[in-house]
């Protein structure tokens, strides 16, 4: 089989898996992306993330994650739900409705693996989501799914942003897709409705310390009085710079059940959330991301909601 052909019999199998968009990078060093990130780092943006400054070399090589590696395979799979939250408070990011991706999405990802191997033979590979020192939103951009958008975030022209991005790094030679150009122009919607300032003037850089994502899920001590006032009702997660996003106008429902809400979730009223008790808790987010931040951290995160 042709590389050409195993390339397109690959984006095949995917698509059968349920990823809506799939792209192919070659594997290799990643200079630009290294020194950025460097810089980033200096900088303190990543707040008290300690671990991304964990296994550097690993982050800008994926040859050091798979040996022998020659292609990164990158994935989109649709999360954007058919129903959302009405309330302006106690807000959770859309993509923690259901159960956790990381474990949705790796299942199908493994599966396909194993149909590859099926097809092609024995393959040395590791399937990554939001897991391990990947940048996945650099592959994504490389294998030309999209471009990273001044919210810093894979954008792509026909279906916007609310996807979840996965990586398969094998050592299969295959023809390798163009990257696009950025398509954000002179907008600046993410930026100026950002309430924290999170994201510098000109975008494209994020100030992660600064994110209602980090400090609603990553930070693990009590939220800085500072942000008092600008949380907008986010209590786990945010999606302020993806909702005003032009391009995801373009979203439509994803086709995942597993994605969908628990039955209670999106009927719990603000005196339901701000009197949750740990059994609802446990019930509403049993298999769900937002168990991350704990019942004690939703609880932080509502409480300082409520001091707003």
């Amino acid at each position: 089989m042709n590389i050409e052909h195993r390339t397109q019999r690959i984006k095949s199998l995917a698509k059968l898996h349920g990823f809506d968009h799939v792209g192919i990078a070659k594997a290799g060093f990643m200079e630009p992306e290294a020194r950025r990130l460097e810089q980033w780092l200096s900088q303190g943006y990543h707040g008290n993330m300690s671990y991304m400054e964990n296994h550097f070399d690993k982050r800008v090589d994926p040859t050091k994650l798979v040996e022998g590696a020659k292609s990164v395979i990158c994935l989109m799979y649709n999360y954007f739900p058919e129903k959302q939250q009405v309330t302006e408070t106690h807000k959770i990011a859309k993509y923690a409705y259901g159960k956790d991706y990381h474990y949705v999405v790796k299942d199908k990802m493994r599966a396909l693996l194993a149909d590859m191997e099926d097809e092609f033979g024995a393959i040395s590979g590791r399937c990554f989501v939001d897991s391990a020192p990947v940048l996945e939103r650099d592959w994504a951009k490389r294998a030309g799914l999209g471009w990273v958008g001044k919210n810093t975030l894979l954008l792509n022209k026909s279906v916007g942003s609310f996807y979840f991005l996965a990586e398969l790094i094998v050592d299969l030679e295959l023809a390798y897709d163009e990257e696009v150009r950025d398509h954000c122009g002179t907008c600046t919607k993410c930026i100026d409705a950002c309430p924290t300032d999170a994201i510098s003037p000109e975008g494209f850089v994020m100030d992660g310390s600064k994110c209602i994502s980090y400090l609603t899920i990553e930070l693990k001590e009590a939220i800085p009085t500072e942000f008092a006032g600008k949380m907008e009702g986010w209590m786990f997660g945010c999606d302020i710079c993806q909702d005003v996003c032009p391009w995801n106008r373009f979203s439509s429902q994803h086709n995942e059940p597993a994605f969908d809400p628990h039955p209670q979730l999106l009927d719990m009223t603000p005196s339901d959330w701000n009197e949750i008790t740990a059994d609802v808790f446990g019930t509403l987010f049993k298999q769900s991301a937002v168990k991350r931040t704990k019942f004690a951290g939703l609880r932080r995160n509502i409480q300082f909601l409520t001091e707003d």
